[in-house]
């Protein structure tokens, strides 16, 4: 026998028809001239089949081999010991067709009759011909159950080796290829990407259904990343039996490379052009990039006018040198306005008002205004924001003020901000002056400590993401830092003396995602923070670092770590916390579901030489919500020597 033979797509489809050919058996071996005393009740077992070969190989016979599925004759179909040997005879067949999608071109088969099996069944009335209808529409339609004898059947399957991965080839032929042979460096790239993310290397083992996934995830990369005519003009799997090995090899047609041509824009009411055309940072002839478009939609439902937005590419042959790309918005409501209700394990419940005017006085800003009212949060802020100008930037007038209350302190502060905003795929900056004023009254030993403190900054924000989702997200980073020069004025003691001065702010939140294996699921977190100024200048509180709470060391109260001075409790000039968390889902049939243990440690204090981290860990569920995870942590404080339960939604960046 030739050594050397095709296993391509044709033969997976042969194998399917083989296996589904026998929706009826009668009508498959057509009914032979019997007794009808030989017949077998429709609704009793015919035959016991045992299958003997490994346990991932025998749920896919048990599943698709004909000998397997009708030894339960279904309602009318009348299977005789004649078609049971008939069926018996095109199993090993059946059996090679299926082992070969599992890469197993060598098995060995054996199907025998060993003996007999008593069964349970439905019994016909005594006396009754098996094969006759009912005496009358009354009679019931179930008889008493009875046991018999059928034949019992047994299928040995020796798989024999199962077939790996000699090696692969991938070429390209059209202008992809024409363009690597010009030295083109992009096409060049793609050609090694391609081959570098193969997904059946060398030495894996073989399968139909792994041949036909690689297969597709190759051919979609390459329509993603210029060539969305792509087509396979050549795709083989060799298997040379003696070495049980299997070549691969595949060509590609690439088509044509793509270039963007000009919007086509749909669904503008409210909105200018100008504003979806600013989100568009590709010039006429860029080629074309799956990402780039994706990139786009992305700018176009987070600028806060839209409700939906699609970008498609209009792939017609004739335009690929300029492709119109169409995009489709649905605008959100000029006005909107949300009453809630909530419970933070931070501040407690609360009411919350907000409204949002997308067009104030017709200007081409958003303007958003947001009320709470807690038990111990109550707040206002307010934001004024330009719709997005060239180069992805706008510009932004925000407000705030609040009175918090926690751990027997009550803080008064308010700050105003000028500045600009840019978003880009991974990276967000902010870039803004602020006035700040906190007013701080704290409990102490000797009566109230109160600190009032003002200052004029300029702050420089920046967030880099790099995650597979930023809802849900499992492997990736993300850095957030925050930088701030200004000058502080303190009015703090009884004797009238000013602690003013010039100070800096450095802060920085490293997080880490990454799956473990086995549907494990890690995330370490480290968050450092550092006020520089001299030890007498009175920096407003909202400047300054405490610890504990849900995104900071769970255990401990909110804002329950700092330094403490005459038994009250402050807030630091420096801050270091870190976190470590494994997670999984609870069961395979609810994925969105997680348990996860947790190790949280760190504090806040007012120099690096007086900080003294304190632990806390626990154990938590997750919820993996469309919103993002809904989290509920169970915490203990080793320092304080209490549980604490913790509730928060979403990523904190």
């Amino acid at each position: 026998m030739n050594a050397w033979r095709s296993t391509l797509a044709a033969g997976s489809a042969a194998a399917l028809l083989c296996l589904g050919g026998c929706a009826s058996v009668s009508a498959l071996f057509g009914k032979p001239d019997t007794e009808p005393a030989a017949a077998i009740t429709p609704t009793e077992p015919v035959y016991r089949l045992e299958i003997d070969a490994p346990r991932d190989l025998r749920a896919l016979l048990g599943t698709y081999l004909d000998l397997s599925r009708y030894q339960n004759a279904p309602a009318g179909d009348e299977v005789t010991r004649a078609e049971v040997d008939r069926l018996m005879a095109a199993a090993p067949a059946q059996v090679r067709s299926l082992l070969e999608t599992e890469g197993y071109f060598a098995p060995e088969v054996k199907v025998s009759r060993s003996g007999s099996v008593t069964v349970d069944g439905d019994a016909p009335p005594a006396g009754a011909n098996p094969a006759a209808p009912p005496a009358s529409a009354s009679a019931p339609a179930h008889a008493p159950s009875h046991r018999h004898q059928v034949p019992q059947l047994h299928l040995q399957v020796e798989p024999g080796p199962q077939a790996v991965i000699e090696r692969f080839e991938f070429n390209a032929v059209g202008p992809l290829q024409e363009a690597a042979e010009a030295g083109d460096l992009a096409a060049r790239v793609l050609i090694a990407q391609v081959r570098n993310e193969w997904q059946l290397p060398p030495e894996w083992a073989f399968r139909q259904s792994d041949w036909s996934s690689a297969k597709n995830a190759a051919l979609a990369k390459l329509r993603a990343d210029g060539y969305p005519s792509a087509t396979w003009g050549a795709t083989s799997a060799r298997v040379d039996e003696a070495t049980h090995s299997v070549a691969l090899a595949l060509s590609a047609d690439s088509g044509a490379l793509y270039r963007l041509g000009s919007l086509d824009i749909d669904g503008l009411q409210h909105y200018g052009v100008s504003t979806v055309n600013h989100l568009w940072t590709l010039r006429p002839g860029t080629p074309y990039r799956e990402a780039d478009l994706l990139d786009f939609q992305d700018r176009l439902q987070k600028a806060g006018l839209f409700e939906g937005a699609s970008v498609l590419l209009d792939t017609a042959p004739a335009t690929s040198q300029a492709a119109p790309v169409t995009v489709r918005v649905r605008e959100l409501t000029l006005q909107q306005a949300t009453l809630g209700a909530g419970l933070s394990a931070n501040t407690g419940p609360r009411l919350t008002a907000e409204h949002i005017h997308r067009q104030p006085f017709g200007w081409e800003w958003i303007a958003k205004n947001k009320l709470e009212l807690g038990s111990k949060l109550k707040s206002w802020s307010g934001e004024l924001i330009s719709y997005p100008l060239e180069g992805l930037y706008r510009n932004l007038i925000a407000g705030h003020v609040e009175r918090l209350e926690a751990v027997k302190e009550v803080r008064d502060s308010a700050s105003l901000r000028i500045g600009r905003s840019q978003d880009t795929t991974r990276i967000e900056r902010l870039t803004f002056a602020e006035v700040t004023h906190s007013k701080l009254d704290t409990a102490s030993d000797t009566g109230t400590i109160t600190s009032n403190n003002d200052a004029l900054s300029g702050n420089y924000h920046w967030i880099y993401r790099d995650l597979d989702s930023v809802l849900l997200p499992t492997d990736g980073q993300t850095l957030s830092t925050q930088t701030a020069v200004g000058y502080a004025l303190s009015r703090r003691d009884t004797s009238g003396t000013d602690h003013n001065g010039p100070f800096a702010r450095l802060y920085g939140r490293y997080t880490l995602y990454r799956p473990l294996g086995a549907a494990w699921y890690g995330t370490a977190r480290i968050e450092a923070g550092q006020v520089i100024t001299r030890q007498a200048v009175g920096i407003p509180d909202t400047l300054l670092f405490r610890a504990g709470g849900d995104d900071s060391v769970r255990g401990y109260a909110y804002r329950s770590l700092g330094p403490t001075t005459d038994g009250a409790l402050l807030s630091g000039r420096v801050l270091l916390t870190g976190s470590a968390e494994v997670a999984r889902p609870i069961s395979a049939h609810n994925p969105s579901l997680w348990w996860a243990a947790f190790v949280d440690a760190g504090n806040a204090a007012d120099s690096w030489q007086h900080l003294r981290p304190v632990l806390g860990y626990g154990v938590g569920l997750r919820w993996r919500s469309p919103v993002g995870p809904l989290r509920v942590d169970m915490a203990y404080g080793d320092d304080v020597h209490a549980w604490r339960m913790h509730l928060s939604v979403g990523i904190a960046f």
